[in-house]
């Protein structure tokens, strides 16, 4: 079967106004999927970031340097959104308008382009125009208090479920959606606002209907699938190690109980009322092995049972590694693109773009030879 290689995006022209968190992060997989991600950096850098060497969100992108405040900013940024298909920023609402290069702006050089804005709050509301990060949008909807143990704080799940699923992917299902319609209806380009607080939301569309029909209850560690259930969470082993338990059906749980030696003795899993019986004796029961030792006696079985691994073990999985779900570029070890497309393959192609540095290629690239006018890096 012929393959091209870079990915079934190759062609489509996208403009990343430099941003943190979810907007990077959505350019990065537009660009991992074959876009041709130009991000636009501005001297200085963002206001929070890591050292640009080690930025994997700007892998698979090029990067030119343009001060917005400046005279002919903006133009700059309008001569890239005429030849762009998809533009993304992540500023507050109203900003990019003053800057002059909002939607009316871009729209009017480029009536097919597709307009992605990605915010906490989203483009109105009474919060819209206030500060706000990803744990603030999760809690807002409900989604932060369904996660961690009853009489506990709720367990903040890094930045993943707002800002990357709630936002990044959202915006990136949005501005492809945009852009088949205007390339196959009419071709007429729109704006997408994609607001973490709706998607955040979206992602517990399937928990408020358990919620409707009784079937979830609204306090936290009480259901089957936020750590209420006991053979569907995490237990500690001998080794100060942890163990991940998800046999939800019977079959499935009848062969866990058995590998785990309490099959003759656990109370009936569906008696409600002896959860914590149930619990307290598998937890009392891990505790006997180390994480290594309970892995080798669930491993080729049907249990759903596996390691808690940290970030730096992952990698050396035998079936991540089978998989090659990381990848190694440059010396930096990284989550390979998702997903695999059997015709168009993705892959990481660049590291890291370092800010400014390759405002030559694009300049000739999209013919527009004023971005490659020499501007000063002072992120260092």
């Amino acid at each position: 079967m012929a393959t091209t290689e870079h990915g079934p995006l190759a062609g489509v022209r996208v403009v990343e106004l430099a941003g943190i968190g979810p907007g990077p992060f959505a350019a990065m997989l537009l660009a991992d999927l074959g876009a041709d991600v130009v991000r636009v950096d501005r001297p200085g850098g963002p206001g929070l970031g890591i050292d640009p060497r080690y930025d994997l969100t700007n892998r698979n992108k090029r990067s030119v340097l343009v001060d917005l405040k400046a005279a002919d900013g903006p133009a700059a940024v309008l001569d890239l959104v005429e030849r762009a298909d998809i533009l993304i920023e992540g500023y507050r609402p109203g900003v990019a308008e003053r800057l002059g290069i909002g939607p009316d702006a871009a729209l009017a050089r480029n009536p097919q382009l597709v307009y992605g804005r990605m915010t906490g709050w989203g483009q109105d509301g009474p919060l819209a125009e206030r500060a706000g990060h990803d744990i603030a949008y999760i809690a807002l909807t409900g989604t932060l208090s369904m996660i961690g143990r009853p009489g506990e704080p709720p367990t903040v799940p890094a930045n993943l479920v707002g800002d990357y699923a709630g936002g990044s992917l959202y915006l990136v299902v949005g501005v492809l959606a945009a852009l088949q319609h205007a390339r196959t209806l009419g071709g007429r380009g729109q704006v997408v606002d994609a607001a973490i607080v709706d998607g955040a939301a979206h992602l517990a569309t399937m928990i408020h209907g358990m919620l409707a029909a009784g079937g979830w209850q609204d306090r936290r560690g009480s259901n089957l699938l936020d750590g209420g259930c006991p053979f569907y969470g995490t237990y500690e082993t001998a080794d100060g190690q942890y163990m991940a338990v998800g046999p939800l059906e019977q079959r499935f749980y009848e062969e866990f109980s058995r590998l785990l030696g309490i099959e003759d003795e656990a109370p009936d899993r569906g008696d409600i009322a002896r959860w914590e019986e149930l619990r307290t004796l598998v937890a009392d029961r891990f505790r006997t092995r180390t994480r290594a030792e309970w892995t080798e006696v669930f491993e080729g079985t049907d249990a759903c049972v596996a390691p808690v691994l940290s970030l730096r073990e992952a990698p050396g999985h035998p079936h991540v590694a089978a998989r090659a779900t990381f990848v190694e570029h440059d010396g930096l070890i990284q989550p390979a693109p998702a997903p695999r497309f059997s015709v168009t393959p993705v892959s990481v192609r660049s590291g890291p773009s370092r800010p400014g540095a390759d405002a030559g290629t694009v300049a000739a690239d999209w013919d527009v030879p004023g971005i490659a006018e020499p501007r000063k890096d002072t992120t260092g």
